[in-house]
Formats: C-alpha cells, structure tokens, sequence
C-alpha cells in the first residue's frame, strides 16, 4: 500500500472515531493480559536533590537507574526501557550504554532504548552497541527509534533541525537494514558514501526487535505501518478512548497493507505512579511532577502544564496512571480492553524524587500490579 493511501485510510479511521461514544473492547484472546500483556518501567534519569534544594550530581542518576533496573528483574516486571534525554534533571544520555550495563547484571527482565533518538545519533553505532548487549543477553534487547520530542539534540551534534524528518527516515531505513541481515548495499541521503557488501558486527543471535516510537502523530502512525513495525506511543495527556482511535487506525491500516496481523503490536509509555494508597500516590507523584514539568519546559523554552490540568489527568478517565495497586491494575485493564496493547511501561522516578520512594514503587508495580493482571482471565 502507497504511504499516500495509508495516510487516507488513517484519516478516515480517526474522523470516524471522533462520532463514535466509545471505541469497542478487544477480543482477540491471543492479546489478552492473562496470556501476553507485559508491564514494566522506563527512565530517563533523576538527578537527585541535595538537603539545600540544589542538584545532587548526575553520575548518581546513572548509579540509581541502574539499581531500580536490577530491582524490577528481581520483581518480576517485564520491561525496562531507558531513554534519551541531555538535560541536568534528566541525563541519561547514551541510553544504549545504560542497556549494556543492565545485561551484564540482570537475568531475565527485556532492555530496551525507549527512545534512541535516532534523528541525531548514527544508526550503525545504535545497531553494534545494541547488539553488543544482546550477546549478554540473548533474546532481551530491543529497540525503540524515535524522531524525539525537542530539538535539544539538533545544536548540540551538529545538525539543522531543517533536516528533521529526513535524517529519522534515512537512519531508520538504514538501521532496519543492518538489522535484516549481513551484505548490505545501500544509499540513502544522509549519507555522502553509499554502503557496498558491508556486513556491521558484532551480529545479535537473531535480529533486534525494533519499534517506532511516537508520541502520536498520524505521519508517525502511517509510517510504522509502511514499515512494518510495531508502534511504541509516548503519552503524556488525553483519554483512553482518544489513544483507542490510533490503535484502530493503525490495525486497520495494517489490515489493509497486508501485514501479519499477529506482527502489528502496539506498546504504551505513560507517566505514573504507584504507591501503598491511592492519596499517597498522588500527593508524592503530583509535587515531583509539576517540579519535573516546569524545570523541563524551562530548560525548552516551553510553558509548562499548569498543575491542574496535570491533577486531572491523573483521576479515572485520564491518562496518568497514579494510585494504589488495585486502581493502577483496574485502570490498566480498562485500557487494555480498548486499545489491546500488549506492554504498558511507566515513567515513575520524576523531578529529584527520592530514590527510596522510587524503588519502592517498583516494587509495588511487580508484587500487587502485575499479579492482578495476569490473574486476568482469558477472554473468549
């Protein structure tokens, strides 16, 4: 199907949703959370607070994410992904380099980039650092490549933001090529040299699972579907019933490109927090966010949300998963059964929160979280 055609058909699907109440339940069993639904946690660092108010300093952020990440292994969460930011409060800048710490030092927990953002970064040196984790852990090491929400990287290797979409869509097709397999012959326009019988090493066991990471945006949709990818929606705001439509959308897209349809996985990124009770939860993740959110649009250039509109999206309804275990279960569910996502990660360590606070989450997320949704029955 032409890229022109998918974008049609993605229109249509959304402007439809927008007449209907409620989107319908998924059905299918084989993406029931009882049998493949995966739920773990994502990173992009916590520089942490001094007693006086200032920064602590950022190679703690490095040492901490890497305890929380052995802890969610332990706990049993499936996921962790570490992503790409270059800011004081949040520096995990080289997430491939925090993956290969992990798998030297978990044994059965799934390590992604969540994002790389590859816009910026060189598809070869993303595929041979993440291919080196996988050869400590075989079978755990994925990939999410996003085009990344600001253009903070731009400036700083070089690059003109003019370039935006271009140099995404030459590097993801580069990459995916390199990923497919050995003897690549390629060209393509950020590059100056075409590539001629090259084969890039080391090689993983078997290809690197690789995701196009989007915070939504129907050119982002389509273009998973013209891939072939599974898609990895970023959220921050919105209903359940609004990311619902994307999903619909890019099923049907698939539908119609003549995909696998078990191959059109979709995965979501929220922030949240979990915590012994519902009002502990919120009055704990509320003061770190709204202190994460400011000095993050600051540091942009951006207004930051104002904490009410954040407040509201953390009730029932919207798309800030806070609260006990019970309701962070229920609220997952309920996603589930309309968007039939098959991974749901949360972002849970915010604006200098304490580490203590954090690991104690995660803890909570794999002890009381996970064991209620996979006592979730099998639909019919």
């Amino acid at each position: 199907m032409r890229r022109a055609d998918i974008a049609a058909l993605l229109v249509s699907q959304l402007t439809r949703a927008r007449h209907r109440r409620a989107m319908p339940a998924i059905s299918n069993s084989s993406q029931d959370p009882a049998m493949t639904f995966e739920l773990g946690v994502y990173s992009f660092g916590n520089t942490p607070r001094l007693p006086d108010g200032s920064r602590g300093p950022t190679s703690q952020a490095l040492r901490d994410v890497l305890e929380a990440i052995k802890l969610a292994d332990e706990v049993g969460l499936d996921f962790f992904g570490v992503g790409e930011h270059h800011m004081r409060a949040m520096p995990l800048s080289s997430p491939a380099s925090v993956v290969n710490a992990a798998a030297a030092v978990t044994h059965r927990i799934k390590l992604s980039t969540a994002v790389t953002v590859l816009s910026t970064d060189d598809p070869i040196r993303v595929f041979q650092q993440l291919a080196t984790a996988a050869s400590l852990a075989p079978g755990r090491i994925e990939l999410v490549a996003g085009r990344g929400s600001s253009t903070i990287t731009f400036p700083l290797f070089d690059h003109d933001e003019h370039d935006y979409d271009m140099l995404y869509a030459s590097k993801l097709a580069l990459l995916m090529a390199v990923n497919a397999g050995e003897n690549v012959t390629w060209r393509g326009p950020h590059r100056k040299r075409p590539l001629q019988n090259v084969t890039v090493f080391p090689r993983p066991e078997e290809p690197l699972k690789i995701w196009l990471g989007t915070g939504g945006s129907p050119d982002s949709v389509y273009r998973a579907v013209e891939l072939g990818l599974p898609m990895f929606l970023g959220i921050l705001g919105g209903t359940p019933e609004h990311w619902a439509r994307y999903g619909h959308a890019y099923r049907a897209a698939w539908d119609e490109a003549g995909h696998p349809a078990e191959q059109a996985d979709i995965a979501v990124a929220v922030h949240g927090f979990v915590a012994g009770s519902a009002a502990q939860a919120r009055s704990t993740y509320l003061e770190y966010e709204h202190r994460m959110m400011a000095e993050g649009s600051a540091e942009l250039g951006r207004p930051a949300p104002s904490r009410a509109d954040r407040a509201a999206a953390i009730e029932p309804g919207g798309m800030v998963f806070v609260g006990s275990p019970d309701e962070i279960a229920d609220r997952i569910l309920h996603l589930h059964a309309l968007l039939g996502h098959t991974r749901q990660i949360l972002q849970m360590d915010v604006g200098g929160m304490p580490q203590p606070d954090f690991l104690r989450a995660i803890e909570l997320l794999g002890t009381k979280v996970l064991p209620r949704i996979r006592a979730e029955p099998a639909k019919p």
